[in-house]
């Protein structure tokens, strides 16, 4: 991430509770996968969980992107 793109996430952390729980929900997501990852053997509802959650965190990574080039 660039300068201006820290700044930038910065400045809507501080001005936009919506950005603020975006971010906050995608690390969220991070930290639930990575704990299906620590598994050694996932059984299919488990893998259809983190699956989940996948696609949720990269819906939230795209609002953030979107959020962060202002569209």
């Amino acid at each position: 991430m660039g300068q201006s793109q820290e700044a930038k996430m910065a400045a809507l952390l501080e001005a936009s509770p919506e950005f603020k729980n975006l971010v906050h929900e995608h690390r969220v997501l991070d930290e639930q996968l990575k704990e299906y990852d620590r598994k050694v053997y996932l059984t299919p509802d488990e893998e259809m969980e983190r699956k989940r959650l996948q696609k949720l965190k990269l819906a939230k990574k795209d609002q953030i992107a979107r959020m962060l080039t202002g569209q």
